[in-house]
């Protein structure tokens, strides 16, 4: 099969746009919620769920067919853990202030269902190619929602952008919501992308 035939294409593409883990199967979303209150926290943790999403895939499709099937969720959860903490001491390494924002969120990467969904449902049945597309797929798929609701509660909630101060937006007190830094915004702007991300998609169908 060609590396990149029309099927591997789909299994990289659907998860970005009508299969996306967050908007399609509203998986991932506490985590989406808790690290979107600026951007950069946001952008580092889609990166670092699309790292160890796409690198556990390989792996475990690699080692698929040695797993026993009765400690399967074991191994796996090995695998990600792993990589987890692998991902986690780079971040205090070259990004510690981020990783004091994202604070025990990069650990619950562990537990999070979008990754060990793709690990049962892809990884076990699937090539290490083809596993890996998947994986940064829905990674990408995850990370650009988390960018999205990121972008909008930094601009509108101090007038900044990745801790930058926009200076002809700073005057303005719209741009200084305290609302959008609570919890409760970031799931009603979540909420809001799902339903126009779902419009957009049912009214290409209907064309």
């Amino acid at each position: 099969m060609s590396l990149f035939s029309q099927k591997n294409k789909e299994v990289f593409t659907a998860p970005l746009n009508l299969d996306n883990p967050i908007v399609a199967q509203v998986l991932g979303i506490c985590s989406a919620l808790a690290v979107t209150s600026q951007l950069e926290p946001a952008i580092v943790m889609g990166l670092s769920v699309t790292v160890i999403t796409a690198f556990s895939n390989v792996i475990i499709s690699l080692i698929r067919n040695t797993i026993p099937s009765r400690i399967r969720i074991i191994v796996q959860l090995v695998v990600v853990a792993a990589l987890v903490t692998i991902v986690s001491m780079f971040l205090k390494a070259y990004a510690y202030d981020v990783s004091v924002q994202l604070s025990v969120y990069v650990g619950l990467i562990i537990t999070n269902c979008i990754l060990m969904g793709r690990l049962e449902a892809f990884a076990m049945m699937n090539g290490p190619w083809e596993s890996f597309l998947d994986g940064i797929g829905n990674g990408l798929g995850y990370a650009w929602i988390l960018v999205v609701v990121g972008f909008i509660r930094e601009l509108f909630g101090s007038a900044s952008l990745l801790g930058h101060k926009i200076a002809f937006l700073d005057q303005y007190d719209f741009f200084h919501n305290g609302m959008m830094t609570m919890p409760a915004m970031a799931l009603i702007i979540l909420g809001c992308v799902i339903w126009a991300h779902r419009a957009v998609n049912d009214r290409r169908e209907n064309k």
